[in-house]
């Protein structure tokens, strides 16, 4: 059964750990789908891990809405939310709207927004109020990464956590499902999360946050220019596909690719009719 925003609110107060995982293409959407993933995130992380940019703030909002109609086509049960990617909703209510509009025509159920100044606090409650469901994001919030100057660890004293927390139900109550909280400490997230109605998804949140997501190039240990401290590697496709394609390299040059079951071959009669009229 599809998964919604309210039965991701549920989870909670059933205290059902969320689980959830970036996707950026179809066959990883349905495979994530199929293992019992809450939440597929098409994260903007997709600017380094997929198509190789710097950092997240260099991903289009036109680039975003290609790898979210690939991920809803692949998730039948699993909740979609799509990244709103820098500047996208940051101009206006109008353009935040329409922009937000965009991801559910797409195929996602809900948008991610990151930060909660008073002016972000009232593009949740207008997203929110115009029938879209909102997912939060705190703590450290990539998309300020030229303001905030480096990937620091938020909330690290109790007047801090006090802040993250405040920002919190501030979007709790303009209306956003979830929270996701980023590099946090585990006291600072458990001390907001046991006052708070709505789950925070944790990313370096630790062990007490109600979920837990991460990218899943990171866990499948296929992105290596930089593994944060909070990942899990699970696999390593890196390697993987480093030695498939180097074997795949090894048969085509030494001429044992295609073999004759990979190949399609004619009747006998016609291949002898082209073997004669070659010795003609």
């Amino acid at each position: 059964m599809k998964k919604t925003a309210k039965k991701i609110i549920d989870f909670k107060k059933q205290g059902k750990k969320i689980t959830a995982l970036t996707a950026y293409d179809y066959s990883s959407a349905k495979y994530f789908d199929k293992a019992g993933v809450d939440i597929i995130l098409v994260g903007d992380s997709l600017a380094q891990v997929a198509l190789g940019y710097g950092s997240t703030t260099e991903v289009s909002l036109e680039e975003m809405l290609v790898f979210t109609k690939a991920v809803a086509r692949g998730a039948q049960n699993a909740l979609v939310v799509a990244d709103m990617p820098f500047m996208s909703y940051q101009v206006s209510l109008e353009q935040a709207a329409q922009n937000a509009g965009k991801f559910i025509q797409a195929g996602a159920q809900a948008v991610k927004i990151e930060g909660a100044s008073p002016y972000i606090v009232q593009v949740v409650t207008h997203l929110t109020q115009s029938g879209i469901p909102v997912m939060g994001h705190l703590g450290f919030t990539p998309q300020y990464i030229n303001t905030i100057g480096g990937h620091y660890v938020s909330g690290k004293n109790s007047s801090a956590t006090f802040d993250i927390l405040n920002m919190a139900r501030a979007l709790e109550s303009a209306g956003a499902f979830s929270i996701v909280l980023e590099m946090v400490p585990q006291e600072s997230s458990k001390f907001i999360t046991q006052r708070l109605n709505i789950p925070t998804i944790g990313i370096g949140g630790g062990i007490f946050c109600d979920g837990q997501i991460l990218v899943s190039d990171d866990i499948l240990g296929k992105y290596d220019t930089f593994c944060p401290k909070f990942a899990r590697q699970y696999s390593s496709l890196k390697d993987i596909i480093f030695n498939v394609a180097r074997a795949y390299c090894n048969d085509v040059e030494r001429g044992t690719f295609p073999s004759v079951a990979e190949s399609f071959t004619l009747d006998f009669d016609e291949a002898q009719k082209l073997e004669n009229y070659s010795q003609n």
